[in-house]
């Protein structure tokens, strides 16, 4: 993968012509520019970093902006920063000068802000990285992405009354396969915390009428951009969507099937309904 210029911004905003929906749709862990001195130093090869990658979901979402609505992805990937996590979230195992016992559970299994492994638990380095270097990437990625998506869901609730963010993930297949016959789709708003029931059931509805398995909740109810986002009696409304990885990738090379693009136009039809959930006339939601 090629370096990328140091003038890079931290996200890629993607927006209609003419913003007609309130909805926002984000892909915070398919970024995968890897700087070359990360990947130097890291004691896994590039297949090994981007197995925690939620690959190719910005390209199952490149029609979004078709539809009226917006869409914010990452660029630097997961391994990198993660971008659904708490900035304190910090891991005492792999950041000098963090206290130890701090950041929770997430931390405690090296899946911090500033992750200490990938999937399968396999550490990224050897050793640990410096304090400075931590809050550097936090500087330049994690506060301009969460000060986009921020000012998006403020400026979407004003114009319309409300707004509603799609959180979109991919899920591996050890994952999206632990109730036996596995969902293709799992739904997460806290349990009803972070979205209204009459939104998670029209979501739901639609992933169906598309013949997708769906699930609430389990095993994935929502993470942190959820938690902090997802505020329903003030017209802020947030859904994550996990989507199962084996219906449009390789899991083990990490490529595309050969029946990608029908899957992404499959799916891209949900997202046209889901991008119908608020609508109006921008202008006069305004006034």
């Amino acid at each position: 993968m090629p370096e990328c210029p140091a003038s890079i911004q931290p996200y890629r905003l993607q927006l209609p012509e003419t913003v007609t929906s309130g909805v926002i749709f984000a892909s915070p862990h398919s970024g995968r520019f890897y700087p070359a001195d990360f990947t130097r130093r890291a004691q896994l090869d590039l297949l090994r970093l981007r197995s925690s990658e939620d690959a190719f979901v910005d390209r199952l979402l490149t029609e979004v902006p078709l539809l009226g609505a917006t869409l914010l992805e990452a660029v630097y990937p997961r391994a990198y920063v993660d971008l659904n996590r708490a900035e304190d979230e910090l891991d005492p195992a792999l950041i000098e000068g963090v206290a130890r016992g701090s950041g929770g559970a997430r931390v405690a299994t090296g899946l911090g802000v500033i992750p200490r492994v990938v999937a399968g638990g396999r550490e990224i380095f050897r050793g640990k990285i410096s304090r400075a270097e931590a809050e550097d990437r936090l500087a330049r990625i994690w506060r301009p992405y969460h000060s986009q998506l921020s000012a998006l869901l403020q400026d979407r609730r004003a114009r319309f009354g409300r707004a509603i963010l799609f959180d979109v993930h991919s899920m591996p297949s050890e994952a999206a396969s632990l109730r036996g016959q596995g969902p293709d789709i799992v739904l997460g708003d806290r349990f009803g915390a972070s979205a209204r029931s009459e939104t998670i059931l029209a979501v739901e509805q639609a992933f169906r009428r598309a013949g997708l398995r769906v699930a609430r909740n389990s095993p994935f109810a929502g993470a942190y951009i959820v938690q902090r986002y997802g505020r329903p009696a003030e017209g802020l409304e947030v859904v994550q969507v996990e989507i199962a990885r084996a219906l449009y990738m390789d899991e083990d090379f990490i490529e595309p099937l050969a029946q990608f693009d029908r899957f992404a136009r499959r799916i891209g039809a949900v997202f046209a309904e889901l991008a119908d959930l608020v609508r109006g006339d921008a202008r006069m939601a305004a006034e």
